[in-house]
């Protein structure tokens, strides 16, 4: 299983701050981002493409040809501005 993790105002949108996905749908952030954005709704506007979105597997930056596999953490979270 994957696990997927919601953080800060993604979660906020979706309404969920974690889910599992089944292995069979590993492949790359980007192509899981892709996935989840074509639930529609709350969860296209969210993980909207145009939106710069930041992910993590297994609590490491990620980029989006990252790969994710069976037994990976994946986090999104909004980008983090600070001052």
């Amino acid at each position: 299983m994957i696990q997927l993790r919601y953080f800060a105002s993604l979660r906020e949108t979706v309404g969920i701050d974690a889910e599992t996905l089944p292995p069979e749908l590993a492949g790359t952030v980007e192509q899981i981002r892709a996935r989840l954005h074509a639930r529609g709704g709350d969860w296209a506007d969210a993980l909207d493409p145009s939106k710069r979105v930041l992910a993590a597997v297994n609590q490491q930056m990620a980029r989006m040809d990252t790969p994710v596999e069976d037994g990976d953490e994946l986090a999104f979270f909004p980008p983090v501005t600070g001052g």
